[in-house]
């Protein structure tokens, strides 16, 4: 699994690399975004920390946003656990109050007198900070919407089932109340343990990519 990883590695280290401020219409429409994050390394690459996609039709820029630009943690689960990292290596109360959904009037309604506003701003500001300062992106355009799933679940699995993938000593993840990021290095819980990426997948995965991006996508296999 490791072999396998490393390509992917490869392979994402050959795409163009997007950071904030970003320009929208370099993204397509529909795709999977691979994340990486500062300090982060495996396979002499950067790191991936967080693989993502999208259900509805042409919202990969809108599902950028949500997570780099747009202050509402409760549309972007990926915000929510970096504030709940943030918050937890604090040691801060308000975690509890981070932890609620508010996506609901009624949820609004039911919880309003005991959010506190500012603090709420504040800890979106600090996650935009980390996310806009720390972290980076590829995009690999994916029109299918079972395609998108697939291949999104596929990378999950076969980096959470590296073992050379693992966490640098400083990564913000460690910090997380969540088992399941902090014991597989990655800003996610759901896909982690479904069936991985075979070798042959692995290839049409790339040749995919190389007909949408150019041969520049061509990886070198593992040693």
């Amino acid at each position: 699994m490791s072999a396998l990883c490393h390509d992917l590695h490869q392979l994402a280290a050959r795409l163009p690399l997007h950071s904030f401020p970003f320009d929208g219409s370099n993204i397509p429409e529909d795709g999977i975004y691979l994340l990486f994050e500062e300090g982060e390394n495996a396979h002499g690459q950067q790191r991936i920390v967080r693989v993502g996609t999208h259900t509805g039709d042409r919202q990969l820029r809108s599902r950028i946003r949500q997570h780099f630009v747009q202050e509402n943690k409760d549309r972007s689960i990926f915000r929510k656990n970096i504030g709940r990292a943030l918050l937890h290596r604090a040691n801060d109360s308000f975690l509890k109050d981070w932890n609620l959904d508010l996506t609901t009037a009624a949820a609004r309604r039911l919880h309003a007198s005991r959010i506190d506003s500012g603090k709420q701003r504040s800890v979106e500001a600090m996650v935009s900070q980390h996310l806009q300062s720390c972290c980076r992106f590829i995009v690999i355009p994916v029109t299918s919407k079972s395609q998108r799933l697939l291949w999104e679940s596929r990378m999950v699995s076969t980096i959470a089932a590296c073992s050379i993938c693992t966490p640098s000593p400083n990564w913000l993840g460690s910090s997380s109340p969540v088992p399941k990021i902090r014991d597989n290095g990655l800003w996610q819980v759901n896909e982690l343990f479904n069936e991985p990426f075979s070798a042959d997948e692995l290839r049409d995965f790339e040749q995919t990519i190389a007909r949408a991006t150019g041969p520049v996508c061509q990886v070198n296999p593992a040693p």
